[in-house]
């Protein structure tokens, strides 16, 4: 049974940064993609960033290339973290982990995943 559990959500000002972690557990990661979506309030689910399981390809949003960064934990590698720079209060959403297990077949860019967390509140204030 695949659980991830994301952490480090909360309630920051415009251009603080903040840094998500999601663990995975109960499957090993080799074959694994892991990523981050995000929903806003009346908005539709938007992908926002993808890393395979060595943690050596991205994807990105085109909207927010250069502004968050995706990661494989150095020390842990079941845990991902995404770091968000310059926040905006149009980044306000609840943020959400996702893998899937397709050994590389399908390009990050795919959008489709299998297994979510619970989702984080990120909230910006002007």
């Amino acid at each position: 049974q695949v659980q991830l559990v994301e952490s480090g959500g909360g309630l920051v000002q415009a251009g603080d940064s903040l840094r998500l972690s999601c663990e995975a557990s109960g499957r090993t990661v080799s074959g694994s993609v892991m990523g981050w979506f995000r929903q806003a309030p009346g908005k539709e689910r938007e992908y926002v960033a993808g890393i395979n399981w060595r943690g050596v390809n991205t994807y990105y949003s085109d909207s927010l290339r250069g502004r968050f960064t995706i990661s494989r934990d150095n020390a842990k590698n079941t845990v991902v973290h995404l770091l968000m720079n310059n926040l905006k209060p149009e980044d306000t959403a609840v943020y959400y982990c996702a893998a899937r297990w397709d050994s590389g077949i399908y390009g990050l860019n795919y959008d489709v995943y299998d297994y979510w967390g619970q989702g984080t509140q990120v909230t910006v204030s002007s």
